[in-house]
């Protein structure tokens, strides 16, 4: 289930951000004022450049970091709380930038496991639960692998199915790809959209715009403030702007701009298929 701007508008929101302030130094705000809800079954994606607060942002979302100021809430769950922590990560999942550092054993299936072990679940349940995950992220047949032994795109998919094991209702993605190549995002991507598609919520934390292109909804960051936020066409709209806030455009957009000044109009083309499908109607 994807949420449309709408729709959104009727919905209830999973995750509450109000004026949330967080610095690292006591002097320079990492976030500065962010008030943002996460939507039931949206796809939600934040970017912004180098320092914009993307990062500081995912981790207030399951109470890795709790707000110096304003107040965030998970499932109607204060983070603040510290007796609210084990709930709030049990139905919010986090996927690292580094999938080291939620590999945890040398077998693919143990790791895959420790999360419901750790939810003291029965043994069947915890095998049924491990081998479910390791096929939603088709990573099954490495179940016996030592994950040291594996490609970083697998490694990723290895953290994902030990975060799906949990039974998550919302997944939070921090720069997944930033350290693959543009074969390993692709497939990190595919998982974000299967997982949607199972009914999920997914933030996407992201400084590839083509990234979120996909999405339902873009958040734009700047200096730790929601500089903009709409549906990608509305946010991807304004080319200037989205330079002036340290943004790469997508290629598909750079290309447009390319062809229009070359006199080519290729309408308002967003992504690279429909600059092809303008080209070659």
């Amino acid at each position: 289930m994807s949420v449309t701007r709408d729709s959104a508008r009727e919905t209830a929101p999973l995750i509450s951000l109000e004026d949330v302030r967080y610095t690292y130094d006591n002097v320079h705000d990492a976030l500065a004022g962010v008030s943002l809800d996460v939507l039931p079954g949206e796809f939600l994606a934040v970017v912004g450049g180098n320092g914009s607060g993307k990062s500081t942002l995912a981790k207030h979302l399951n109470a890795l970091l709790v707000p110096d100021e304003g107040r965030v809430t998970v499932f109607g769950l204060d983070t603040a709380d510290p007796e609210n922590v084990y709930a709030i990560r049990e139905r919010t999942g986090m996927v690292f930038q580094n999938p080291d550092d939620q590999l945890v054993t040398s077998i693919v299936e143990d790791d895959v496991a420790f999360g419901p072990e750790n939810l003291g679940l029965p043994p069947d349940e915890i095998c049924r639960r491990v081998r479910d995950a390791l096929d939603a992220v088709a990573m099954g047949a490495f179940a016996a692998s030592d994950p040291m032994n594996l490609s970083g795109g697998q490694k990723q998919r290895v953290a994902i199915a030990g975060v799906l094991a949990m039974r998550p209702d919302v997944l939070v993605f921090d720069e997944p790809g930033a350290m693959l190549d543009p074969r390993g995002r692709r497939g990190i991507l595919r998982v974000c959209h299967e997982m949607h598609a199972s009914g999920r919520t997914i933030v996407l934390v992201t400084h590839f715009m083509d990234e979120a292109l996909e999405a339902d909804r873009v958040v734009v960051l700047h200096e730790g403030r929601v500089a903009l936020q709409g549906t990608p066409r509305e946010v991807f709209a304004d080319p200037a702007r989205l330079r002036d806030l340290d943004l790469k455009l997508p290629f598909a957009l750079e290309l447009r701009l390319e062809l229009e000044r070359r006199g080519v109009d290729v309408g308002d083309a967003l992504t690279t298929e429909q600059v092809v499908r303008a080209l070659c109607p």
